[in-house]
């Protein structure tokens, strides 16, 4: 059996989807999901179990002889939530009892960490598992301090001999595509560019307040969620593969880049406005991210990025613009 946490959530029940497409029946899902339409996420997928975050360790004291691998995506993931015991309890202490569990019943385990470890990118974007290097992080936020906190762990334990028998952190970077509906103001800047074009036919962008970049030249490293989902089933099929990578494409593009790759999906063509950034945001504002993908290159994984204009016209054609946008 196959255990996703976080199964019903954007980047989780893509990969349920993905694992589903495969062929495995045998697929447990943690999550949570409330009173809206998040269960439509899974609803396309054939699920053996569904299991309440609170039950889960109990669930796997009287079900773990059956799991082979946990992929762990659950998580508290609001870069703006301020509650820091529910971050922590949700992102850390969780995180190290199935890091545990897994490593004492020898089960593999593929976790879900964040470019927001690198907070304002000043140390770079490299993905150096030298306890050292994850030390002198500053991320910005208690949710990227969070993740911070439990790599550095796993790396440790890891040295230490106490690890799963794979083990794999992914630094994801700015994902977007179907099944994030349900993130509020946290969904990706593809899905919010889509219905301002929908709905008014013209887009707001930031202008940029830094000499070296254009208004809508602020740069992210935009990766389509199918490309997060084949590194972990990749690195499901090389189980020798441990360690921590970053998930993204290698390539950032700007701001402006991605509405026009939006206004094209949608043969409409750019109409742009440009709007001061907040006062309150612009002191942290980050106008560079890239991800170093050369660590998880040399481990073996060849497969092409997604280009952000085909991602957006994927996402926009395929699930956007259609009656049923779940995957």
């Amino acid at each position: 059996m196959l255990l996703v946490t976080g199964g019903a959530g954007f980047i989780g029940s893509n990969l349920v989807g993905a694992l589903a497409e495969r062929g495995y029946e045998s697929i447990a899902v943690c999550d949570r999901f409330g009173e809206g339409d998040k269960w439509r996420n899974l609803a396309k997928h054939p699920i053996a179990a569904v299991i309440e975050p609170e039950d889960l360790l109990d669930w796997l004291t009287e079900n773990g002889s059956s799991v082979s691998t946990i992929f762990h995506m659950g998580a508290s993931s609001s870069t703006v939530e301020t509650d820091v015991d529910f971050i922590l309890h949700n992102n850390f202490t969780l995180s190290q009892r199935l890091w545990y569990w897994c490593a004492e019943n020898d089960v593999r385990l593929i976790y879900a960490s964040s470019a927001a470890t690198y907070g304002d990118g000043s140390k770079g974007f490299d993905d150096d598992p030298d306890p050292a290097a994850l030390s002198a992080l500053r991320p910005l936020n208690p949710y990227g301090w969070s993740k911070n906190l439990f790599d550095q762990t796993a790396v440790r334990l890891a040295d230490q001999g106490a690890a799963p028998p794979q083990w794999a952190g992914l630094k994801f970077f700015n994902v977007y595509g179907p099944n994030e509906y349900h993130k509020g103001g946290q969904r990706s800047v593809a899905h919010q560019l889509f219905e301002q074009i929908r709905d008014q036919g013209r887009v707001k962008l930031f202008k940029s307040h830094h000499p070296d970049y254009e208004d809508g030249g602020q740069k992210r490293d935009f990766v389509y969620v199918g490309d997060c989902v084949e590194v972990m089933l990749w690195l499901y099929d090389n189980a020798g593969v441990s360690g921590l990578f970053n998930c993204g494409t290698g390539a950032a593009r700007s701001f402006k880049d991605l509405a026009e790759a939006t206004f094209a999906a949608l043969e409409v063509a750019p109409a742009i406005d440009y709007i001061d950034t907040p006062e309150h945001i612009r002191r942290h504002y980050q106008y560079f991210t890239q991800a170093k993908m050369e660590r998880l290159r040399a481990a073996g994984y060849d497969r092409p990025a997604t280009s952000l204009e085909d991602g957006v016209a994927a996402y926009v054609r395929g699930y956007l613009s259609t009656d049923d946008p779940y995957r």
